[in-house]
């Protein structure tokens, strides 16, 4: 099934909590606290640890429609280690870090891939990436990328990310909507600044992101409230459509507005939100 623009329907929740994978006994509690919970076997996990992690991942008892793993990057030894752990599990959503080239997903067949794209390398890849066949959405992230630019910090002081960060954003967002899959937005670190995580999830829903992913149960909140329209928003949107199909097609007024075909697919938009 797909959605009135073509694209099939994003699988999960707006929010998407990480997990590291060698913590089993979060397992539970953070699928419970969000839309889907994020088994981290790459930055999450100490090296020395992944082996038990492995294992735990292989013994969990989730519901596989509502987990993703995030693998090791294509190419490390690790990668290869846990996509065999991975073919003993359920799991068939993966979230694969670094990727900078269709040939990372090589190795992805048959699973639903999130490419997150968060290298220099990477960002430049995008439209490539959000075309291959394995992939369902794109992620990025802020600080593995100044890190391979050489960087030391995605934010000013004032906490808005640096020029960079945004136009890496944005060149996500749009391959994304380009080939047809979804767009993640990337986490807030600072646990405690709901505010700011709510104006970036705000912006988020408003720019077409799917989901936004998070690193604590606490912040799951905020970004649901960010994603759900009000009732208010969604009636406005209900009576526009139906106005629109009393006007029979073209362009029309309503409410003191012209409506032509972008004011009606983001009313679709904020249907499907709620």
């Amino acid at each position: 099934m797909t959605s009135g623009d073509g694209r099939r329907p994003f699988p999960w929740g707006p929010a998407l909590l990480f997990c590291p994978a060698d913590r089993p006994e979060r397992y539970a509690k953070a699928l419970d606290r969000a839309d889907a919970v994020i088994l981290d076997l790459e930055d999450a996990v100490d090296p020395q640890a992944r082996p038990a992690a492995r294992e735990a991942l292989v013994a969990a008892d989730l519901d596989p429609a509502r987990v993703i793993v995030r693998v090791n990057p294509a190419g490390s030894d690790d990668h290869d280690a846990d996509l065999s752990a991975l073919a003993a599990t359920p799991f068939r959503a993966v979230m694969l870090p670094k990727a900078e080239r269709a040939t990372d997903l090589a190795a992805l067949a048959g699973y639903d891939v999130i490419a997150l794209c968060e290298t220099a390398a990477g960002v430049l890849a995008v439209p490539e990436l959000a075309r291959a066949p394995e992939v369902i959405a794109l992620m990025w992230g802020a600080e593995d990328l100044v890190a391979s630019l050489g960087g030391t910090s995605s934010r000013f002081p004032d906490g808005r990310y640096r020029e960079v960060a945004r136009h890496a954003r944005s060149s996500v967002l749009l391959a994304a909507g380009a080939a047809g899959v979804d767009a993640v937005d990337t986490v807030h670190l600072d646990i405690a600044d709901l505010d700011g995580l709510a104006a970036e999830a705000e912006d988020a829903v408003a720019v077409g992101f799917a989901a936004t992913a998070c690193i604590h149960p606490g912040q799951v909140e905020t970004i649901r409230a960010a994603y759900r329209p009000d009732p208010a928003e969604v009636e406005a949107a209900r009576e526009l459509l139906e106005a629109a199909e009393r006007a029979g097609g073209g362009v029309f007024r309503h409410a003191g507005r012209m409506v032509d075909g972008p004011v009606l697919a983001h009313a679709r938009a904020v249907l499907r939100r709620s």
